[in-house]
């Protein structure tokens, strides 16, 4: 800014010329000195900040949830599987509704019961499981990626939305300058503080929007792989009784 206006010929003993406005660049006095334009601009990003720390908060209590309700079902359900209890490993499967590996095992576990009937092809049955349990990942990865695709879009917005009101602000800072009687600081106060401001929020917004949805999406795909594994076994384990019979 300094080394604009010393280009514009404004000298720099004028523009810090002595007995000028005495200025304080608190967080307060920058929000006072905001124009309208400006002032819109910080509560879209407070608007966006709030929704995006809302995603995270939501996400994360979901996703502890169901990591740890899964380790807990992964032991139990096995044992019933193991024994051969299938009823029983569907009713352990229905205690842990927010585990993922819960759902999908369920899904095949019923769709595998429900056609276990005397005149059924064994293939058929096998088939008709798999299917279930890919439809049941499917779903479940869907849940965990709900509102991933917000924090994607706040992250990647959020600086330019910030860029905005710098521009804003430098302009206001020229207009002040240009009608101003003196070329002192207070005439670019404003115009100064609204682009400090604004590019600082768009960023503040921004980082742990994006920092979050890639710890996220990095966990969801683990929990992808989780919910494929315990299909493929499931798979298994339905070949392995059909063969036995």
């Amino acid at each position: 800014m300094l080394y604009m206006l010393v280009h514009l010929g404004v000298p720099l003993a004028l523009f810090f010329q002595e007995g000028s406005e005495s200025l304080d660049f608190t967080m307060w006095e920058m929000l006072q000195r905001m124009t309208a334009l400006a002032l819109a601009v910080v509560i879209i990003l407070a608007i966006m900040s709030m929704y995006s720390i809302a995603v995270m908060i939501e996400r994360l209590l979901t996703f502890n949830a169901a990591k740890k309700q899964s380790r807990e079902f992964a032991p139990k359900v096995a044992g019933c599987l193991r024994d051969g209890h299938i009823d029983e490993a569907i009713s352990v499967s229905d205690r842990y509704k927010k585990s993922h590996l819960a759902m999908v095992v369920n899904s095949g576990l019923l769709e595998f019961q429900a056609h276990a009937i005397p005149n059924v092809i064994p293939g058929e049955i096998v088939e008709a499981s798999r299917r279930a349990l890919q439809r049941a990942t499917a779903v479940k990865t869907a849940e965990f990626k709900r509102g991933l695709s917000s924090l994607a879009t706040i992250g990647s917005t959020a600086p330019f939305v910030g860029l905005f009101g710098t521009v804003v602000g430098i302009i206001n800072a020229f207009q002040g300058l240009k009608n101003a009687e003196t070329a002192g600081i207070a005439a670019v106060a404003g115009g100064i503080s609204e682009a400090l401001v604004t590019t600082a929020f768009g960023i503040f917004v921004a980082v742990p929007a994006v920092w979050m949805f890639n710890t996220f999406t990095s966990r969801v795909d683990s929990f992808v792989v989780e919910m494929e594994n315990s299909a493929s076994e499931l798979v298994d384990y339905f070949l392995k009784q059909r063969a036995g019979k």
